[in-house]
């Protein structure tokens, strides 16, 4: 259900307070996106979000291809355009190719994926169908990644969904020119 207004709109510059620019200003050109400007309408929890997500994007423990892979697996399983629309950038950034791309948002997960990347996304699907991992797919998970990554995996995977239904409940709506789900 993916709404056509925000619920709550993105703020102004001229609605914007003192506390609001200042939290928005290390954005830089980023701080004008519709889920920023949302988010800051609560200061004191958008201060403990963003570092928290600024940790997983910019200083994630599992590589920035197998980050943008569960993020945009998480996108096309929650139904979130807005994600989707700019971790297709982010993950092209990465050096994701646009079949790739369109792969990890496919039904098929055994679709042509290594089968490091295919047991990746199949975690996902398992954590936003289950809310947990399988034995067999945590094993292989394991061989290939430490304890800090499979930990972050988990949270990785969590604060997308936990995004993915802030920003449909809200009703952010994605920057004009980025693709919606099954789009590069």
């Amino acid at each position: 259900m993916a709404l056509t207004a925000p619920r709550i709109p993105p703020l102004t510059e001229a609605e914007c307070t003192d506390e609001q620019r200042e939290l928005l200003e290390p954005l830089g050109v980023s701080a004008s996106m519709n889920l920023f400007r949302t988010l800051v309408r609560h200061p004191k929890l958008y201060r403990r979000w963003n570092a928290f997500a600024g940790r997983l994007l910019l200083r994630s423990t599992l590589t920035d291809r197998e980050r943008e892979l569960v993020v945009l697996r998480i996108s096309s399983r929650c139904g979130a355009d807005y994600e989707w629309g700019h971790h297709v950038e982010i993950g092209r950034g990465v050096g994701l190719a646009d079949d790739e791309i369109l792969r990890a948002g496919a039904a098929d997960v055994d679709a042509g994926w290594p089968d490091e990347e295919r047991t990746l996304l199949l975690a996902v699907d398992q954590l936003v169908d289950r809310h947990s991992i399988d034995a067999d797919t945590w094993a292989e998970l394991a061989r290939h990644h430490s304890e800090e990554q499979l930990i972050e995996l988990t949270l990785l995977a969590g604060a997308y969904a936990m995004l993915a239904g802030t920003i449909n409940a809200l009703g952010i709506q994605l920057e004009p020119g980025l693709p919606a789900i099954g789009r590069t």
